[in-house]
């Protein structure tokens, strides 16, 4: 470290040295961690600050990295949980060895904390001994460790400021929607790993790019290996970002995820402040009032599945709601309207994105703002203007008539900086001579309509 009292002075001093780091590049800060024990020490917050993970097999299980998270995993404030679809996560079927038969896997979540390779041996890690020796012949690595709930709460439990949770499970098949992949699993222990880790700075989750039937294994109070007190943990959530994958909606159309959706919502309607929501594809019904849409309102016959319930969804109500964001929708006036007058004591800001009404105005939608306001001043809107550019592209030109051009071009601004400078600088007569040469330098400057024209008409310049 240099000596100088200088930059010891700069250094040492912990807000600028904190606001340097923030602007510097993460490659010159892995540079600059290697230089020396205090360079490593003070970079190590902001270049840990952000950590990525793609999901495999050896992910959470080898020694080696997890001994590297423990030393790190207290800089972490963003984690990105990222699980793409692909051949690899695909299950097929479980078929008995014997007779070739499909066998029903009814899986379990096992919570028990790491055992010794003798404990392991005397209970089995599937539910029986036949099962997890299926398991174990037909299933790839990838699986065992989605299924691997401890060593996911060990991960996380390295993690004590966590404050953004970032999901991403992209790529999933249109095909393989009613089929249970390893990424399922994956998102089960992960569930778990999060309520049973000691997370108290957690805060904002972001769903980003997941299927529609993930919100089933992340749901706290219906999905695997839930305890009365896992809600307890999602209730922290104050920021929520959602963006599903669209199943295209149709008389004949499946509603089971948008029940799925509006369960999870209502899950974390006490807690949630700020609230984004996209539909991926297509556009999707209002996400936030899916108890007034038609296919959820309109009783099935009782023959086609007389176990499912009937009942109406309750509508959504956020308590603290502040912000609300929703993109790639199809909605209806009185949906918004209702919405707006069920939030009019909490909600300041509501952005509807790319989303178009299939009954009614905006006007009709956005009523209930006259009635809270008591005017229709929010109806005015300040038009942007901005000036854009004139751009000419030489095209068909060679390289020596660009520089040419180029050159000329210079001399032109050279020129016209040179008459700038004199134009500021005091008349050495009054009267018309000033008035005269004040006309004379604007039109030198900003150029007249005959040196305009004389310009586009120039065969050197083409319009592109």
């Amino acid at each position: 470290m240099s000596s100088t009292s200088a930059f010891l002075q700069f250094w040492w001093t912990d807000t600028v040295r904190e606001n340097f780091l923030s602007y510097v590049p993460k490659e010159d800060l892995c540079s600059l961690r290697l230089a020396c024990h205090d360079f490593g020490v003070r970079t190590a917050p902001f270049l840990f600050r952000q950590l990525a993970i793609t999901f495999r097999p050896s992910t959470f299980t080898k020694p080696a990295r997890m001994a590297a998270l423990e030393r790190v995993g207290h800089h972490v404030r963003e984690l990105t949980f990222n699980m793409p679809h692909g051949p690899d996560t695909f299950l097929p079927p479980l078929l008995d060895s014997v007779t070739g038969e499909e066998v029903t896997f009814v899986y379990e979540p096992c919570c028990l904390p790491a055992r010794s390779s003798a404990a392991r041996l005397s209970v089995p890690t599937y539910g029986s001994w036949e099962m997890t020796d299926l398991l174990v012949k037909q299933y790839p690595p990838l699986f065992h460790a989605a299924a691997n709930v401890p060593s996911f709460i060990r991960a996380f439990s390295t993690l004590p400021h966590l404050k953004h949770l970032k999901i991403s499970c992209p790529g999933q098949e249109s095909a393989h929607r009613y089929r249970r992949s390893t990424v399922d699993y994956a998102l089960i222990s992960l569930r778990i790993a999060v309520e049973r880790s000691p997370l108290p700075d957690l805060d904002t989750l972001s769903l980003l790019a997941i299927h529609p039937g993930s919100l089933l294994y992340l749901n706290p109070t219906m999905g695997f290996g839930t305890l009365p007190s896992s809600a307890k943990r999602w209730r922290q959530i104050r920021k929520l970002a959602i963006h599903m994958d669209t199943i295209p909606c149709g008389p004949t159309s499946p509603t089971d995820h948008l029940k799925l959706l509006h369960s999870y919502l209502q899950t974390l309607s006490c807690s949630v402040r700020r609230l984004v929501f996209r539909w991926n594809g297509s556009k999707g019904p209002f996400p936030l009032a899916l108890g007034s849409e038609l296919p959820l309102t309109t009783p099935s016959p009782p023959l086609a599945c007389p176990r499912r319930c009937h009942l109406a969804l309750r509508p959504l109500k956020f308590a603290r709601l502040r912000f609300m964001e929703v993109e790639n929708a199809t909605l209806d006036a009185s949906q918004v309207s209702s919405f707006i007058t069920a939030h009019r004591r909490s909600i300041t800001e509501f952005n509807f994105e790319d989303s178009n009404l299939r009954s009614g105005t905006w006007d009709e939608a956005l009523a209930p703002l006259t009635r809270i306001s008591g005017n229709e001043r929010w109806k005015k809107k300040s038009e942007e203007v901005m000036d854009v550019p004139l751009v000419l592209s030489p095209v068909g030109l060679e390289d020596g008539e660009v520089q040419r051009v180029r050159r000329e071009q210079e001399g032109v601004m050279e020129r016209m900086r040179k008459e700038q400078r004199h134009l500021r600088s005091p008349a050495p007569g009054t009267g018309a001579w000033g008035k005269a040469m004040g006309a004379r330098g604007r039109g030198l400057f900003w150029g007249t309509e005959e040196h305009m024209r004389r310009f586009l008409r120039s065969s050197v310049l083409a319009w592109r």
